[in-house]
Order: C-alpha cells, then sequence, then structure tokens
C-alpha cells in the first residue's frame, strides 16, 4: 500500500497521505480517507471539464481568451543528503523549454540529516515536497508517484542536471515507447588532471544507449513513462539493481523500452575511490540478489568474477580513444581506475559466491 507524507514548512506539520485498501479491516478511518481521495480526484475532474468548456467556448475578455490548464507530467525527484545537487537539479527543471504550467515536481526526502524545513527551503518553492521514510531510492520514487495525479511520470535523480529538452524529448518519446530513457553524460567538478576515479567514470560510466539497447533496461535517472504502466508494473522494489529489476519486470508485462537520444542529462563523476568502490559495493550486492542462489547462479557469478582480470584487456582501448579523456594524463588515471575496479569486483564477487552458506 503506497504510503507518503506531505510537507507544509508554513504549518510545520507532516500530514499522512496513505491510500485505503478496502477488505475485512475497512473501518471509518479508512473509509473517511478515501472520501478525501476521491473528493480531491473531482474536483480536478471537474476542473479540466471547467477549463475545456472555457477554452472552447467562452468569450474574450479584455481582448484576451481565458486558458486554465491542469500539469500533464510529474516529475519525480528522490533525494538525500544533497541539497546542493537538488538545488542545481531543480534549477535546470526550471529551465526545461517544456511548458513550465505543464508539469509539477515532487521531490521526495529520504528523511535526510539536514530535516524537512532546511530541504523546503532549498527548494523554495520550486516543488512538492514528500517525507518518504522508508530508506532507499526505490521506495523514495514508489512514495512521490503515490503523492502525483498526472497521467505522465518523468524521473530523475537530484544528483544530476537536465539539458534543456530533457523533458519535452523524453515526453515525445512516449508516442513510440511505452517507457524509455536517454544519454547520461558525466562531467567532473573541478579542474583537471583529474583523479583515477573522475577519469575512470568519465570513460566508463553510464552507457545508457547500451544498457537500453543490448541489456534491455533503462537507468531511473532518466526514465519516461505513463501512469498506466507505473500502475502495471508496479513500484520500485528495494535491495535488488532496481532499475534493472523494474524495467525486465515492464518488458515481461508486453511494455516497450526505448531509447531517446534527445532526453539528456549530466552526472557528476565520483571523486574518490572509497565513493566509486560504495556504488559498486551496492550494484554488486543488488545484481547478485537478483536470483536465488542456487548452485548454477553461484557458478555463473564465479566465472564472471574471474574473468575480471582479462576486462582490463578488453576495456583499455576505450580509455586511448575516448574523446572527452583529452590528455594524456587523464587517460592514464582512467587506466588506473579501470585496473583498480576490476581487481576489487574479483575480490568482492568471490567474497559473495563463497559467502553464502
Amino acid at each position: 500500500m503506497p504510503s507518503c507524507r506531505n510537507y507544509s514548512p508554513s504549518q510545520g506539520t507532516l500530514r499522512q497521505k496513505t491510500l485505503p485498501a478496502i477488505g475485512p479491516n475497512f473501518g471509518w478511518q479508512s473509509r473517511f480517507t478515501l472520501l478525501v481521495w476521491l473528493d480531491r480526484a473531482v474536483r480536478r475532474l471537474c476542473t479540466c471539464i471547467d477549463c475545456h468548456c472555457l477554452s472552447k467556448s467562452a468569450k474574450p475578455f479584455a481582448g484576451k481568451d481565458i486558458v486554465f490548464t491542469m500539469p500533464s507530467v510529474s516529475v519525480i525527484v528522490p533525494h538525500y543528503n544533497d541539497p546542493i545537487g537538488l538545488d542545481r537539479c531543480l534549477t535546470a527543471l526550471e529551465q526545461q523549454s517544456y511548458p513550465r504550467q505543464d508539469f509539477t515536481i515532487i521531490v521526495a526526502d529520504n528523511n535526510s540529516p539536514q530535516g524537512l524545513d532546511a530541504i523546503a527551503a532549498v527548494i523554495a518553492g520550486r516543488a512538492e515536497l514528500v517525507y518518504a521514510p522508508e530508506r532507499g531510492a526505490g521506495p523514495a520514487r514508489n512514495a512521490a508517484v503515490a503523492a502525483s495525479m498526472t497521467p505522465l511520470l518523468a524521473f530523475i535523480d537530484s544528483d544530476c542536471v537536465a539539458d534543456p529538452q530533457w523533458l519535452s524529448a523524453g515526453i515525445a518519446g512516449l508516442d513510440h515507447f511505452d517507457f524509455c530513457g536517454g544519454p547520461v553524460n558525466v562531467y567532473v567538478d573541478g579542474s583537471q588532471p583529474w583523479s583515477s576515479v573522475q577519469a575512470f567514470e568519465m570513460a566508463f560510466a553510464f552507457d545508457n544507449r547500451s544498457y537500453v539497447k543490448k541489456k534491455g533496461f533503462t537507468v531511473t535517472a532518466t526514465l519516461f513513462m505513463r501512469r498506466q504502466v507505473f500502475d502495471t508494473v508496479g513500484g520500485f522494489r528495494v535491495g535488488v539493481s532496481e532499475d534493472l529489476e523494474w524495467s525486465h519486470r515492464a518488458t515481461s508485462h508486453g511494455f516497450r523500452l526505448g531509447f531517446v537520444d534527445k532526453a539528456v542529462i549530466w552526472h557528476p563523476a565520483r571523486s574518490c575511490w572509497p565513493a566509486l568502490r560504495s556504488k559498486w559495493l551496492r550494484i554488486h550486492t543488488e545484481l547478485y540478489a537478483l536470483k536465488p542462489p542456487t548452485l548454477a547462479h553461484r557458478l555463473n557469478w564465479l566465472v564472471k568474477s574471474c574473468a575480471m582480470p582479462i576486462s582490463i584487456v578488453v576495456h583499455t582501448p576505450r580509455i586511448f580513444t575516448h574523446p572527452r579523456l583529452g590528455t594524456a594524463a587523464n587517460r592514464w588515471a582512467a587506466f588506473r581506475g579501470l585496473v583498480q575496479l576490476r581487481l576489487w569486483r574479483l575480490w568482492d564477487g568471490l567474497r559473495l559466491v563463497f559467502n553464502q552458506r
């Protein structure tokens, strides 16, 4: 049952907002909550009907037509402990070419240590703030979707910066696909030379075109869909590689995945080894958890882990041909990062296999 809390900085309170489940324990409180939701939906429907009638039949007033519109897109932004990145993300969303009155932004805060008042101050009226206490980006996205009422959904991470055409291009992609993603370009904060981690991320991180075309999933940092798709497939799950698992679940329902070249976002490169290791520790754990720890699964994982040193040789040419690495110093740094990470992935893969009982 989707649950979230709307935050009102002016009142300083949290208001529980839950969709009740109809069943044997459907008491008066659940009935009241359901009535509130139905009343809200009817009011919005009446507003849409009124707007349609006005746009069709209202006569000009003072030389201008009166036109009312309702947002058609909700941009979902999960957030945790990155107010600077969130501010940068919201600034880019405010500069979208898509008409501002046609989309709303919902930030789902995942219990950031700064507190809701501080996050509300960063948002500064640019978005609706929802409190999502269950840990994880997936539950935060689910909470934001539960708080939305638009027919179209767009997802972006709070540390990402969207190109001005991102939303327009992604929504246009839904004319051809049931859900879609776009390119994720990496950028580096600060001056060169880059660290080995920054250079590695520039060369290898977020190849979303390959993910969509070859692996059948899109990252959730740039994801577009109709609400019908989300309602059919269900929310994002915890403890697994959520973008991969959700995308595969969607395609198993017969929904078509696509890639939209112009729906571009920018993601900051991680700057140090602990940050990169933490990322891959999470990815390894979630990928391994996608399947039951059967003997066949463990053997398959063992083979892939032992192939990590070979992948260094296979992927080295990409470093020396990548156009954005530029200098020889950056290419050498990327090579060091490649070696360090692939050897660590060998060790961590073996840990996962042999720690299973």
